[in-house]
């Protein structure tokens, strides 16, 4: 039997192992996925030969690159990877899936001449900067440390939501347990010609999207973006 994972810490938001549960009973499929909550990245070497492949969220999509063999050339431009195959010599071969969710995700949305807002600077963060600048759109990264194209959130202003019309949630505030944050934002300058992302899916709506909802956004969740993610990394384990 096959066995496949999850590495990050913490992981108790996660629904991925009950994820690929489901789709091994329903498919037939002889295979286990599991949680593994790894407290240093160093420990992921323990799990070469016991996993066909992995996947990496939080806090490790930048730190794993060290560790692997080769890296695809989408997910080395990216500087960040979510799925990682395990050969048959135990050589870790990563891949960013986070691209194909993110991607399939907002083509169904209009987004021609669009400037965004991005909320982290983290591997998640990296996936939608590289979907959304493939795009050809504008993009501010907003971080708690100003930088280069990095603003502060205090920076974020009535004027600078205004003017923009993505706004992509790709930290973890907000997610599972913690539902009653938000990330700091003037939310009530938002309008309905706004779209706000959130790529948490646990809970399926956070306050972060209500808050948009309220001010008649167009908001998603990021469910589909999780489906789509983890599609792509089963074909990319299995070919």
């Amino acid at each position: 039997m096959k066995q496949y994972g999850l590495i990050g810490c913490p992981l108790g938001h996660s629904a991925s192992a009950s994820y690929f549960a489901e789709k091994f009973a329903v498919e037939g499929i002889d295979a286990e996925y599991q949680l593994y909550e790894l407290q240093h990245i160093e420990q992921v070497e323990g799990l070469r030969a016991k996993l066909s492949g992995f996947n990496v969220t939080i806090p490790y999509k930048k730190q794993i690159l060290p560790y692997l063999a080769s890296v695809s050339e989408e997910a080395a431009k990216v500087g960040a990877v979510n799925c990682v195959k395990i050969d048959s010599n135990g050589a870790m071969h990563g891949y960013n899936t986070d691209v194909v969710g993110i991607r399939a995700t907002l083509s169904e949305y209009d987004l021609a001449g669009c400037k965004a807002l991005i909320l982290g600077t983290g591997g998640a963060a990296a996936a939608v900067q590289f979907v959304l600048e493939q795009l050809g759109m504008e993009v501010t990264l907003v971080s708690r440390t100003a930088g280069e194209n990095r603003i502060t959130y205090d920076k974020v202003t009535d004027e600078v939501i205004a003017s923009t019309t993505l706004i992509v949630n790709a930290t973890p505030v907000g997610m599972f347990p913690h539902t009653d944050e938000a990330p700091e934002l003037p939310y009530h300058a938002l309008t309905s010609k706004h779209i706000l992302f959130d790529l948490i899916y646990n809970p399926s709506k956070t306050l972060f999207l209500k808050r948009g909802e309220q001010r008649g956004a167009i908001v998603i969740g990021g469910d589909k973006m999780f489906r789509r993610q983890a599609e792509a990394s089963w074909k990319i384990w299995n070919r």
